[in-house]
């Protein structure tokens, strides 16, 4: 079956980089776009960026530039590089298979 688990949350620095990493299996994934989705407390799940199978990218307007996606085919797994890190940045990050499948979650929380 369809399992995505991300990797790569964690507590950082305002100003800071991070990079989340998705391993996804059951699928063939050259196949298939994928995407990184975020939900801040209180608010409601919101697109971050997506990739084509074929490496395409299209990101969130206001998160352009700080946030880019990244797929290997080779190993199954698809990337989101973080930079220069907002407080409001702070959210679960989860990994998408379209059309309804989700990993658990990973917690990025920016403070100082």
């Amino acid at each position: 079956q369809v399992q995505l688990v991300e990797s790569g949350g964690g507590l950082v620095q305002p100003g800071d980089s991070l990079r989340l990493s998705c391993a996804a299996s059951g699928f063939i994934f050259s196949l298939h776009a994928m995407g990184w989705y975020r939900q801040a407390p209180g608010k409601q799940r919101e697109l971050v960026a997506l990739i084509s199978g074929g490496g395409m990218t299209n990101y969130t307007d206001s998160l352009k530039g700080r946030f880019t996606i990244s797929r290997d085919n080779t190993k199954n797994t698809v990337s989101l590089e973080m930079n220069s890190l907002k407080p409001e940045d702070t959210a679960v990050y989860y990994c998408h298979l379209f059309p309804a499948y989700w990993g658990q979650g990973t917690q990025v929380t920016v403070s100082s």
